[in-house]
């Protein structure tokens, strides 16, 4: 099935945003793995590394990454933390282009050229991507590593390849996927062959909804009692659709891309476009009723849950929050709301919703109901 080549032309506004959710994801990833994995190595995979820079030398992923290395130098230097960037690209052409962009970039940047080769370490792949992630599976096991699946097409988007990311006890991933080519072609043997979607599912639902119905069946998909949580982000570029899935099994992780997200997007986090018509929302519908918005919804939800008792602490809150693809911003304002309507108590000058005082400090504080 034909593919646009993306280093044919300039980046478009639709790919530099999915390459800035990669950034700044990184931009959050990088320096938690660095401070807590002293004299130890973490890994970054590129496995669709392209050419380095588009034809108007905007940076691609390659360089993105080697940008963050270089604004953690210090802390690298300090903890002694090794970090190994892989680098793949199958066009022999653009493999040449990509490894002499990085090594240039390296050299006119001090800060990479005194990482280089003790601290920084970076292997160039010229393979296939169904040959190389094999090799690579015990590296990216045994180590804290985050993915980078940026495919142009569909070839590699496999049943098998989620299970093995499944399986990584230490990985994050971020999985650009051409939803709308479901559309056209997910009937087709050859997409069949290697990933099962129940098209008519997915048509029970608007088109521009065809990202976030992929992503319900493969959630579905998952072992039961998996850790993994798997995250939508949908990108709309004229008529196709086109989106990213985040992967990861750690809390604090699933908390920095819902922000990430929710920074690109304060309405839904979710797509680069108003979704579910959140904004039309806010207008007064046919007798006076108004719609809710997803935020709107959402607290609503936690409302009712705290107030019967299913969420009885920050701890519960929280993962809800995470669960549900909100930040714990949303879930505070309304716990803070509900106290200055003296719906609940609770013994903190905060809701105290967020990763370090449920996870690290081990703060758990219960919300008391005080009014129904």
């Amino acid at each position: 099935m034909p593919t646009r080549d993306l280093h044919d032309h300039p980046f478009d506004e639709e790919t530099i945003l999915k390459l800035e959710i990669f950034e700044d994801y990184l931009k959050e990833w990088l320096p938690t793995f660095v401070m807590s994995h002293a004299d130890d190595d973490i890994w970054i995979f590129d496995f669709f590394a392209g050419t380095g820079r588009d034809l108007n030398t905007v940076a691609g992923s390659p360089i993105r990454i080697l940008q963050q290395i270089k604004g953690q130098a210090g802390n690298i230097f300090q903890k002694r933390c090794k970090v190994h960037v892989c680098l793949n690209e199958y066009d022999t052409t653009k493999f040449n282009s990509l490894k002499q962009c990085c090594e240039h970039y390296i050299g006119e940047e001090k800060e990479l050229s005194r990482l280089y080769n003790k601290y920084l370490f970076l292997q160039f792949h010229n393979e296939d991507f169904a040959e190389l992630f094999p090799k690579c599976h015990s590296t990216i096991y045994a180590h804290p590593a985050l993915a980078f699946l940026d495919q142009n097409g569909m070839k590699f988007l496999a049943d098998k390849y989620l299970s093995d990311l499944e399986k990584l006890p230490q990985t994050d991933f971020l999985y650009y996927l051409s939803s709308s080519y479901f559309i056209r072609f997910g009937e087709t043997e050859a997409f069949q062959t290697n990933m099962k979607i129940d098209m008519d599912k997915v048509r029970q639902n608007p088109y521009k909804y065809v990202h976030r119905s992929i992503l319900e069946q493969l959630k579905e998909r998952l072992p039961q009692g998996s850790k993994l949580k798997l995250y939508p982000f949908t990108i709309k570029k004229g008529a196709n659709i086109y989106g990213i899935i985040f992967g990861a099994k750690h809390p604090l992780a699933v908390d920095k891309f819902l922000r990430t997200v929710w920074k690109k997007n304060a309405i839904n986090g979710e797509a680069n476009f108003d979704i579910d018509d959140d904004k039309k929302k806010g207008q007064l519908e046919l007798f006076g009723e108004k719609k809710p918005t997803k935020i709107e919804s959402f607290q609503e939800d936690l409302r009712q849950k705290v107030l019967n008792g299913e969420l009885r602490t920050n701890k519960d809150v929280f993962d809800y929050t995470l669960e549900q693809g909100h930040i714990p911003q949303h879930a505070s304002d309304k716990l803070k709301e509900m106290k200055k309507e003296n719906l609940i108590g609770y013994d903190a000058q905060t809701p105290l919703v967020n990763y370090n005082k449920v996870y690290k400090e081990k703060r758990i504080v219960s919300y008391k109901i005080t009014k129904q």
